[in-house]
């Protein structure tokens, strides 16, 4: 537990990429789990826009354990965050950026991605103690060069895009030095064995594109 920020922060820039869930039952997010753990993306991001987050984070923690790493997100406030902790998420994801949300995260030694959409936020993020910057919601407007755009001047700084990414442009993410990749309808939507199929595909794209990098 005493090495638990690195280690889940390690989780989920090893994985390079989480599924951001809404759902309306535990049952379904564990099939969703079930599809990203098959196909090798074992990151899930359960959003508070829906009131049952909690539940969810819980029940899906409590039928896969460790082979799951499960977050919270659009945590837009302190306690939001202390309630999703207590649930069982093991990192706390927003849409904005709150010092209130990253004292408490690092109270509790919680990677926090705040949702940032300039340098001067990403910034101030850093200086906050966040594990990742969420560029959010610009990743929808400038696309994969966004991450250029905030890694050339600062190049340490850590970044979780999510919006707009898909399996076409997933490579050029990546190599443009993605962190960590948000992903919604690609990884959540249909059966399992679909969800599985996607999986397996971001995994592949993935783990193929940082070995030509390495």
């Amino acid at each position: 537990m005493q090495m638990q920020k690195m280690c889940v922060t390690k989780r989920l820039y090893d994985c390079g990429a989480l599924a951001v869930v809404r759902v309306e039952t535990v049952e379904r997010g564990c099939e969703i789990a079930e599809g990203c753990i098959r196909g090798g993306v074992p990151c899930l991001e359960i959003s508070y826009t829906n009131s049952n987050a909690g539940e969810v984070i819980s029940g899906i923690k409590a039928r896969f354990g460790d082979e799951i790493c499960i977050g919270a997100g659009t945590v837009m406030d302190e306690t939001t965050a202390r309630l999703a902790i207590m649930s069982g998420a093991e990192f706390v994801v927003a849409n904005m950026s709150s010092l209130a949300v990253a004292e408490t995260c690092n109270r509790y030694q919680i990677p926090y991605a705040p949702g940032c959409t300039t340098v001067t936020e990403a910034v101030q993020g850093m200086e906050r103690g966040a594990a990742f910057i969420k560029a959010f919601p610009v990743s929808n407007v400038y696309g994969p060069q966004l991450v250029s755009l905030f890694k050339t001047p600062t190049p340490w700084m850590p970044i979780m895009a999510s919006g707009g990414i898909n399996l076409e442009n997933l490579a050029e993410w990546v190599e443009r030095g993605v962190d960590c990749c948000g992903m919604g309808s690609l990884l959540t939507k249909g059966s399992v064995d679909e969800i599985a199929a996607n999986a397996a595909q971001v995994r592949r794209i993935i783990d193929e594109t940082r070995a030509k990098m390495a």
